[in-house]
Order: C-alpha cells, then sequence, then structure tokens
C-alpha cells in the first residue's frame, strides 16, 4: 500500500485497532429522504460525537453535510446509484469519479457490486477502473458487494458471503463490506477466506436495540474489521448513543449487556 493510501486509511480507520464504524447515508439517492437523514447535516454531527470513524454520503450532500465544526469525522463518498423506483434496482451504475472525490475532499470512495445481477459484467468493468484509479490516485477504495440476483435463494448465505468478501479482495478493493451471516462461526469462515478488512452490512432496521449489538459482537468476535450500518444507527432512538454503543464493542471489545448500558443512560 502506498503512503497516501495509507495516511488517507487512518482516518477513516482507528490505526491502533484496525477496526471502523461507518455510517452509510447514501439512501437518499435509493429511496429519498427517509427519517434519519432529512436533516443530514444534523444526523452527521450526532454520529459524529457518538465517535463515528466516517460517513459514506453522495457526492452532492458533501456541501449539505459538511459541518465547519464539531468532531471530526470521516468522508466516503458513494459512486454507485440506483433507485427503488427502477424495474432493475439491482443494477448499479456510477454517478461519481475519484476525480471528483479527491475534490470533494474525500478520506475514500465507496462502489456497490451486486453479484448474480443481470448487470453484474458491467459492474465488475466498472469496479476494475475504479480500482486501478484508486491505486493511481492512492485513494482507499471500500467496496459493498452482495449477492443479489434471479439465481441467488439466499444472500446471508456463508458460501454467497464469502465469495462476495472475496471478489472485494480479488478485484483490488481495500475494505469489503458484505451482509451478517447470521453468526460468528459461519461469518469466520468469510473472514478467513478474504485478505482484506470485513465490515458489515446493517440492512433494514431491525427489530430491537440488542438484535443489532448481538449482530455487532458477533461479527467482531469473528474477527470482522468493523461495520458499516445505516439505518439501524441514523434511524435509532439516539443515534450518537447507538454508535457509543457499538464503539464499546468494536473498539473496547465490550459486551452486548454493557453496550445495552450506555443506551439506558
Amino acid at each position: 500500500m502506498g503512503i497516501g493510501k495509507q495516511v488517507r486509511i487512518e482516518r477513516i480507520i482507528d490505526r491502533n485497532t484496525g477496526h471502523a464504524i461507518f455510517v452509510p447515508m447514501d439512501h437518499g439517492v435509493s429511496s429519498g429522504p427517509i427519517k434519519g437523514i432529512e436533516n443530514i447535516k444534523k444526523t452527521i454531527d450526532l454520529v459524529a460525537e457518538g465517535g463515528a470513524s466516517a460517513v459514506i454520503i453522495h457526492k452532492g450532500m458533501v456541501r449539505a453535510g459538511h459541518r465547519g465544526k464539531g468532531k471530526d469525522i470521516g468522508l466516503i463518498i458513494h459512486m454507485s446509484a440506483s433507485t427503488d423506483l427502477a424495474p432493475t434496482k439491482n443494477e448499479k451504475t456510477l454517478v461519481c469519479t475519484v476525480e471528483e472525490a479527491i475534490k470533494l475532499g474525500a478520506d475514500g470512495v465507496s462502489i456497490h457490486v451486486n453479484i448474480g445481477a443481470e448487470m453484474e459484467r458491467e459492474m465488475l468493468r466498472d469496479f476494475g477502473k475504479v480500482s486501478a484509479l484508486c491505486d493511481e490516485w492512492q485513494m482507499p477504495l471500500l467496496a459493498m458487494v452482495y449477492g443479489r440476483g434471479p439465481n441467488i435463494e439466499d444472500q446471508y448465505d456463508v458460501n454467497v458471503v464469502a465469495h462476495c468478501a472475496r471478489i472485494g479482495a480479488e478485484l483490488g478493493a481495500d475494505i469489503v463490506k458484505v451482509p451478517y451471516t447470521g453468526n460468528p462461526e459461519s461469518f469466520r469462515k468469510v473472514v478467513e477466506g478474504c485478505p482484506i478488512p470485513v465490515v458489515i452490512a446493517g440492512g433494514p432496521k431491525m427489530k430491537s436495540e440488542r438484535d443489532v449489538l448481538e449482530m455487532v459482537k458477533g461479527a467482531m468476535d469473528a474477527g470482522a474489521a468493523g461495520l458499516s450500518i445505516g439505518r439501524n444507527i441514523f434511524q435509532a432512538e439516539d443515534p450518537k448513543k447507538m454508535v457509543m454503543a457499538m464503539a464499546h464493542i468494536v473498539y473496547n471489545k465490550g459486551s452486548v449487556e454493557e453496550a445495552l448500558e450506555i443506551l439506558r443512560k
């Protein structure tokens, strides 16, 4: 890894633990101004105060979300898009360039690839091109890789998830984001088969705070580098406290019960 990437990665991943808490807020393109990101600047302030490593937002939200004050937080600009209104929402297209992200002050960029989708070929081609440009410009690349397509029965199946994680590494990402497989034993197989840091996705809003924290704990016990969770943070009753609770598990190896106590304070 070049020195430029290393410097930038230390802005989004804790240099002492190698762990991270990313909060994606790119949902405005796919789903509109959903609960929790109507005022993105306010939400970014809250998760920064809670101890998040970085936020993931689209390029147009950098101006809306740049705070000018408050606690530092890393900036990852998302480069892929599709909408829930499209007939083929699993087919992502690039809507930003690495050069644009540099001009906007990004510490990293992210792309989304759906393995098994009808446009898999095009998304993999874009992945390769973005990866090459990230190496050229020394920009960290987070790849969100999911198994989503007509022939994939279960996107959480360990073999599917492990394959997705390995694709991220094989094509040159610096960090890969995949779904959690449901338990530490199976997710450990995902981590062991991937030579780059693996972070878990949060998925839809879960039923309880305990469910969310148990997922985080299980992933960390399996060797994950951290998490990239959106709705289960920014739609929480108190996003700041939710990040604090997760941070206790991610950085301090805390228990779920201890994390729940942080939420109750």
